[in-house]
């Protein structure tokens, strides 16, 4: 079906049963958010908030919530937008077959943008203040937009194809923000946006942005994906939603015709205010730093708007789905872009952006006696200065020619893979006093940590341990233990501890044991794979948190002839994590008793 509104979506998956309706009414200060994460724990429908607190509108969320359900609303689409992202980082495919895939060039030539003189989304004007200010965790610093389409022009070239449109996490309330006035918008630098505001700032003017909200889903898809270069997020999502991206002119500023709500404003060079704190994708809370201002010009709605929106936290959530529904569209677009690279995996359940498992082949034939990483290193290189990729704090790697069954989503065979072969002393390869993702609080400071790159290749080794060999340590994988330490205080202090516990593990034989975890609870991390993940890898800073037993330095490499041990304990500089209201909890819990319209969350 082509959905040319959110409305018409709500109303295809109810018929189909992927939808329910809450009726009663429901508070947008936490407890909605609440309600949606249950229901999304639960792998519960779409829900249609009918009666908000204090909001003449309506809202919606969850509608990606499984992949199933994304990929039914895309159903008339999905194959045809696959197949056009193919032949966009294929071209010769399509030389060589032309027939075969004209209907998805056409599908390219239908899906150019349209400029309109009149839409939907002229209907009628509002404020911020009226609309559904939702506030996700108890230390946000207010109401934000979670599912935003932000869109500027390029000041340099404002050919609609020049545009960019993401999704940058925008604030409504709060702090010093001049209500109905002014709204926060963050993004860092090196994004579509950023660098539309830089060209602006150059030019000493400031730069028009419109937020659009809503509209056909293809349009809040598109403002997540990566897409290759030359194929504009718009030409996407008329694409993916089987209808021309329609636009409005107006004052200046770009309306998307279809949208359920667009709010246009200015940034001025140089303005910002504090924004956040926010609940983030991490599972810890993004901290309140100086980021864009943008004063507010017109609000616009179209009739009987409805407000789409999310809840971001500890992964997996609903975004999790937006990951697994990309990959299916264009999973095999970075392997093109990277020579000798098979396959890469953003892991999910470790935030994403802090932990890399990847797949290369060493292809360097005169050399593969030596039998240690050589390409590797070099795909590691363009792995990490590849787009958000570059985020990245720890790369493992792994060569496919050792195993050809190997699958980066396989994570604890993908890891007992590398261990059985990774050599500490030589495989370790650190990247000091770089840059990482802003929401990261793992580091020294904002947007500052570093990274480190594991590669491993050859013969199995070695047989993993399968127990502890170590009093109170807990095993989590073969070959890997968590083990209990004192609370962190300082990275000095941390030092001379780990000195004291090289010198006891020293004495002892961990034959088979090949990186240990130093936690505050060994048991927490030990429960599950997904706690393993979480834990170690968004609460670690390579180079600062990395030791080994046995340790050395020889010509600026560093390495360890024992085990590798990553101290992933909370630092005092770490963000505090997401912990759920447990008097909100207390109120759905009741919303879900017997009689009520939300007894969804007590029965799916």
């Amino acid at each position: 079906m082509i959905y040319k509104s959110i409305s018409e979506c709500v109303s295809d998956l109810e018929k189909h049963g992927h939808l329910i309706r809450i009726k009663e009414e429901v508070d947008p200060d936490l407890e909605m958010a609440a309600i949606h994460l249950r229901v999304f724990e639960k792998k519960g429908p779409a829900i249609l908030f009918e009666n908000i607190k204090g909001c003449k509108f309506q809202a919606v969320s969850n509608l990606f919530g499984t992949l199933e359900r994304s990929k039914f609303i895309f159903r008339h689409t999905f194959d045809k937008v696959q197949k056009l992202i193919d032949l966009k980082n294929n071209p010769i495919k399509g030389i060589k077959s032309p027939y075969k895939n004209f209907s998805t060039g056409l599908l390219a030539l239908k899906s150019i943008p349209k400029k309109v003189n009149y839409g939907p989304i002229l209907f009628e004007e509002t404020t911020i203040n009226q609309l559904p200010l939702i506030k996700c965790w108890e230390k946000d610093g207010g109401a934000f937009i979670t599912l935003p389409q932000v869109f500027s022009l390029d000041p340099a070239n404002t050919s609609i194809f020049s545009s960019n449109l993401g999704m940058y996490r925008v604030q409504l309330t709060g702090n010093d923000y001049e209500i109905n006035k002014e709204i926060g918008i963050h993004y860092q630098i090196h994004r579509g946006i950023g660098i539309h505001q830089n060209k602006a700032n150059q030019l000493g003017k400031p730069l028009k942005v419109s937020i659009f909200i809503g509209g056909s889903p293809a349009h809040i898809l598109s403002a997540v994906m990566p897409l290759p270069e030359g194929l504009s997020e718009l030409t996407f999502a008329g694409a993916l939603a089987g209808r021309r991206f329609r636009y409005i002119e107006k004052d200046g500023y770009i309306l998307s015709a279809d949208a359920d709500f667009v709010i246009t404003g200015e940034i001025f060079p140089n303005e910002t205010k504090p924004e956040g704190p926010f609940g983030d994708h991490l599972g810890y809370y993004s901290l309140t730093h100086e980021f864009p201002v943008m004063k507010v010009n017109k609000v616009y709605h179209r009739k009987n708007a409805i407000w789409s929106f999310t809840v971001v936290g500890r992964p997996p959530q609903e975004d999790s789905q937006f990951g697994a529904l990309i990959h299916e569209l264009s999973g095999s677009s970075i392997p093109k872009e990277i020579p000798g690279l098979h396959e890469v995996n953003a892991v999910d359940a470790a935030g994403v952006h802090p932990l890399l498992l990847a797949i290369g082949s060493e292809r360097y034939s005169p050399y593969q006696q030596l039998k240690q990483p050589q390409e590797l290193l070099t795909i590691a290189n363009h792995i990490l200065g590849f787009g958000q990729l570059s985020l990245a704090k720890y790369l493992f790697i792994a060569n496919k020619e050792d195993n050809p069954q190997l699958s980066t989503n396989k994570i604890e065979e993908f890891f007992i893979h590398i261990l059985e072969r990774v050599d500490w002393k030589r495989d370790l390869h650190f990247y000091t006093n770089t840059t990482i993702d802003t929401l990261d609080y793992s580091g020294n400071s904002i947007n500052q940590g570093s990274k480190v790159v594991i590669a491993a290749i050859g013969e199995k080794k070695r047989e993993l341990i399968t127990h502890s060999p170590i009093e109170n340590g807990k095993l989590i994988i073969p070959g890997v233990i968590a083990l209990d330490f004192e609370s962190f205080t300082t990275h000095e202090n941390a030092a001379q501890e780990l000195e004291t516990l090289n010198s006891h593990l020293s004495t002892l034989n961990l034959e088979g044991l090949l990186l240990i975890i130093l936690v505050e609870n060994a048991n927490l991390i030990s429960q599950t794979l997904n706690n393993f993940l979480w834990v170690t890898f968004t609460r670690s800073n390579p180079a600062n948190d990395i030791y080994g037993i046995n340790s050395f330095t020889k010509n600026k490499h560093w390495g360890c002839e024992g085990p590798l041990i990553i101290d992933a304990r909370i630092k005092p500089h770490h963000a505090p994590p997401l912990v759920k209201n447990p008097e909100i909890e207390k109120r759905v819990d009741k919303l879900g008793e017997k009689g009520s319209s939300l007894m969804v969350l007590s029965n799916t």
